[in-house]
């Protein structure tokens, strides 16, 4: 169980909070709206990492300086593309196609700040599709609507239990949040409580 400093989670993912939740961490949610950019020629796997900051540095603003402000970002990789979330149902059916019968990277950026100090991390975490039929990919879709998960799917649904044969790495990585490293990097910080 963590015993450290308040800790503030800059997003409003539902994955992210029932993945602090399951870990034992208690946190508030603070959230200030960011454009989710990046300068040109960034290595794919600082992206999240990119992201994630200006993530963090709006909300702890808003913070004292002990309170501690996790932020994450996720993308999705398909051949050294990333793929966002899905502007609507088309999209999110032309995503899910893409996948299907392949492999692709899920990388999740994590910033923690405290005290004017900054950890950065990313995590990767590789998912392989079975061949998905038209009819799984528009069920799904329907069904699901994963308009706000990068990559047009949340592994712990329904497309995940059936459509997914193997992944290599952090399975929580893909929901979102690489939970178990985030709470290491926690447990590490100094705290004055007793």
């Amino acid at each position: 169980m963590y015993k450290g400093a308040p800790v503030v989670l800059a997003s409003q993912s539902p994955r992210r909070k029932q993945l602090l939740e399951q870990a034992g961490i208690p946190f508030e949610v603070r959230v200030v709206e960011t454009a989710e950019t990046y300068p040109p020629g960034l290595a794919t796997e600082q992206i999240p990492v990119h992201i994630a900051q200006q993530k963090a540095a709006a909300v702890a603003s808003l913070c004292q300086p002990e309170e501690i402000v996790i932020a994450a970002d996720t993308v999705v990789v398909l051949d050294e593309t990333i793929i966002g979330k899905p502007k609507d149902r088309d999209d999110a059916v032309r995503i899910l196609t893409a996948l299907s019968g392949r492999e692709h990277r899920v990388i999740t950026g994590v910033v923690i700040r405290c005290n004017g100090t900054e950890k950065t991390f990313s995590q990767t975490t590789t998912v392989h599709f079975k061949p998905l039929t038209h009819e799984q990919v528009t069920y799904y879709v329907d069904n699901y609507k994963p308009y706000d998960k990068a990559g047009a799917y949340a592994i712990q649904e329904w497309i995940g239990a059936v459509g997914i044969d193997s992944i290599h790495g952090c399975f929580y990585n893909v929901m979102g949040l690489p939970v178990s490293k985030v709470a290491e990097e926690l447990n590490l910080i100094p705290t004055s409580r007793s």
